[in-house]
């Protein structure tokens, strides 16, 4: 089970994928607390001495992808008791979190009935294109 989990896919100018990594840069190299801006959220973390790192770099279907993944563990004490300004910034992530899952799926929704509505309009133009085609014979 996930106690807490973010996801932002969007794209993104190199130059802004270089802040982002710069800003995590600067994370890992201060230490302790830190804040990251992902737009529209600051995401503060408390980073140990010791990371666990993996890179994943992958080339399929004409795309490159490059993953790199930073693990390590929460302190036992920070997980049993929890502060309530923690509390609260857990329980607001989890409501943005839900609402862009749902905000992903509505979109999700009407793209899908676009397509849809795309696939009618295509086939009665052709079917219409066959009725004239007919009546000219």
């Amino acid at each position: 089970m996930t106690d807490l989990k973010f996801e932002q896919k969007r794209s993104l100018s190199r130059l802004e994928a270089a802040d982002q990594l710069a800003a995590l840069a600067t994370a890992l190299r201060q230490g302790g607390d830190a804040e990251l801006e992902i737009d529209p959220w600051k995401l503060s973390l408390r980073i140990p001495d010791d990371v666990h790192s993996e890179i994943e770099f992958e080339v399929e279907d004409g795309e490159i992808e490059l993953e790199i993944e930073l693990k390590w563990p929460i302190t036992s004490a920070a997980r049993t008791a929890p502060s309530p300004a923690t509390e609260e910034r857990t329980a607001t992530k989890r409501t943005t979190a839900k609402r862009a899952t749902a905000k992903r799926a509505t979109a999700k929704r009407t793209t899908a009935k676009r397509a849809t509505a795309k696939r009618t309009t295509a086939q009665r133009a052709t079917a219409a294109a066959k009725g004239t085609a007919a009546k000219k014979s």
